[in-house]
């Protein structure tokens, strides 16, 4: 009887062993979304040199927003590093109540996202959403989104069919980040209006002569769309990788160090591994203070990675 029971003992550990290298392997490869903002590849260009060099593999998916939620959710991506709140509670709230996605961290705690305007609307009196309307010619009707399925291009639908603030009759502009900025710059340089989506931290802020709108309190939120940027990642995932978790819970930015990293590539830099792995090598505390406590895969002890000393606690 004694060695029937070391016998099932034995499987036990055995059986225990194969479900903990199980894990491991489902954790060795990291799935990341980007949906094409320059903030959000360059922060997901950063981490994946991290985990690549602590040993895991990484998988970068060019996604919608509306996908990249659906796919966390069902477990076929495994993290995203640009939750913008309040904004995108419509697409996180349903999973995360449910439990197949969980928020992470905040990786930038203070954030803007809302509509903006070039100086010369301004000086003129379009200070607010609800003057909007009342420059319809200047404007050409038009309000300058990005991506469609973006949450902000979707409050500026709503706020258009349901006629807030009197906007029936305007259009809402579609692109991408980059086509959204080449019109407006080129506006700029016209003397023209533009009202547009406008974020911090970005270099637009910088580039442009632009002011950010009041009274979209009930769309963007207050403080002229004050926000945060969370990592949110599938169900159970900080459950079934640890290490993984810890080090994206770790992971935080400034609004310096995100500027630093897109006017490289706003500025023509293309090349977005190696404007990453530069600014890796610019900044070695915030990469060492990321990777406290993190091992690699193999789990053995980070020491060093890019030349940076790693003081493990």
């Amino acid at each position: 009887m004694n060695r029937f029971l070391r016998w099932l003992l034995a499987m036990s550990l055995v059986s225990s062993t194969a479900v903990q290298a199980s894990e491991a392997e489902q954790c060795e490869l990291v799935r990341l979304s980007d949906v094409g903002w320059t903030d959000i590849t360059m922060t997901t260009a950063v981490a994946r040199l991290v985990l690549s060099e602590i040993g895991y593999r990484t998988q970068v998916r060019r996604l919608s927003l509306p996908d990249t939620y659906r796919q966390l959710s069902e477990g076929q991506l495994d993290v995203f590093l640009g939750n913008w709140m309040p904004a995108q509670s419509d697409l996180l709230e349903p999973h995360r109540k449910s439990g197949r996605i969980e928020v992470l961290n905040t990786n930038l705690p203070t954030v803007r996202y809302t509509l903006a305007v070039l100086n010369p609307g301004y000086e003129a009196g379009l200070k607010s959403f609800a003057d909007i309307h009342r420059f319809k010619n200047e404007l050409g009707g038009q309000i300058f989104g990005i991506e469609p399925g973006n949450e902000g291009n979707e409050m500026i639908k709503n706020m258009i069919r349901d006629n807030v603030f009197g906007l029936s009759g305007f259009s809402l502009v579609e692109s991408n980040e980059s086509g959204m900025l080449n019109h407006v710059e080129r506006a700029q340089r016209l003397g023209k209006w533009a009202v547009f989506l406008g974020w911090e931290p970005h270099p637009m802020n910088d580039r442009l002569k632009m002011n950010y709108l009041d009274g979209g309190d009930d769309y963007f939120g207050p403080n002229y769309g004050a926000a945060q940027v969370n990592t949110v990642a599938r169900g159970n995932f900080s459950q079934q990788c640890p290490n993984l978790a810890r080090l994206f819970r770790n992971m935080t930015f400034t609004i310096a160090a995100e500027n630093q990293l897109m006017n490289s590539v706003l500025e023509g830099n293309t090349n977005r591994r190696r404007v990453a792995k530069k600014w890796i090598e610019n900044n070695p505390q915030m990469v060492a203070d990321w990777l406290r406590g993190v091992t690699r895969y193999s789990g053995e002890p980070i020491e060093n990675i890019f030349g940076i000393a790693i003081r493990q606690e």
